[in-house]
């Protein structure tokens, strides 16, 4: 799937994992065989995406391929942008400064709360009684 020339970074959020390979390039997307736009259609994600590029000056530089699986759109949105953000470091650890500042290299620890036993949800109660 990859290069010997491509950066590989993996990145989690809530339940969704990215597997992202960089390779010097024109700034192509591929992401589970569709461009980013086809693959995320919300702007707000695509702009959240492409945030460790903006930040370091390197949009356009790079062809991404990107292979995203489990959770939903912006758990994956998530994982992709943290990929792409560790693998950026790699590739000039000059850039681990602007992105550290910017919280893009933090995993969010953040997951959905299990369920409890007599409870319909996490923390909803069933309704209450009196008599």
């Amino acid at each position: 799937m990859a290069d010997t020339t491509s950066i590989h970074a993996i990145g989690r959020r809530k339940e969704a994992v990215c597997r992202v390979y960089l390779k010097p390039g024109s700034g192509k997307w591929d992401v589970n065989g569709r461009t980013l736009g086809d693959y995320f259609p919300r702007p707000t994600l695509v702009s959240a995406i492409q945030q460790p590029f903006t930040a370091t000056d390197t949009l356009g530089r790079f062809d991404v391929k990107a292979k995203v699986e489990g959770g939903g759109q912006n758990g994956q949105a998530g994982a992709l942008r943290l990929a792409v953000a560790r693998a950026l470091v790699k590739v000039d650890e000059e850039h681990r400064r602007k992105l550290r500042d910017l919280g893009l290299l933090t995993r969010d620890a953040r997951a959905v709360e299990r369920k409890k036993p007599g409870r319909p949800k996490a923390r909803k109660r069933f309704q209450f009684s009196k008599r």
